[in-house]
């Protein structure tokens, strides 16, 4: 399941774990947002906030008839409008990924794990 394209000098092959890759560096750009975060809560209710070597953990990528979607686990900062952040994500991501991957995202899909206050 990854980008397959056939190019006069050869074939290019891009994997799912790129584009969980590219997609995580983009999220962790974007304001208001602390990190990525794993797909699972641990036992008492917390998300587990990912370093930069584990982004894969908190993006899932699917490919579909029409697209690619694509699964982003995030923590926000406390104070910031969620509403605001998550639509900024989805945005930016889709433009990123659409740019770079010459492929058509059609679903971004933010899932807020957690809210953090920043000292």
């Amino acid at each position: 399941m990854s980008i397959e394209r056939m190019t006069q000098l050869g074939n290019i092959n891009i994997t799912k774990e790129a584009i969980a890759e590219l997609a995580g560096g983009v999220v962790t750009e974007c304001y208001g947002v602390v990190g990525m975060a794993s797909q699972k809560f641990l036992k008492d209710g917390f998300a587990e906030l990912l370093g930069m070597e584990n982004f894969t953990k908190g993006v899932v990528v699917n490919k579909t008839d029409q697209g690619f979607e694509i699964d982003l686990y995030v923590v926000l900062s406390y104070g910031v409008k969620i509403s605001e952040i998550v639509l900024s994500v989805q945005k930016k991501v889709k433009y990123m990924l659409e740019k770079s991957l010459e492929q058509t995202f059609v679903k971004v899909n933010v899932f807020v794990q957690g809210v953090k206050v920043e000292k």
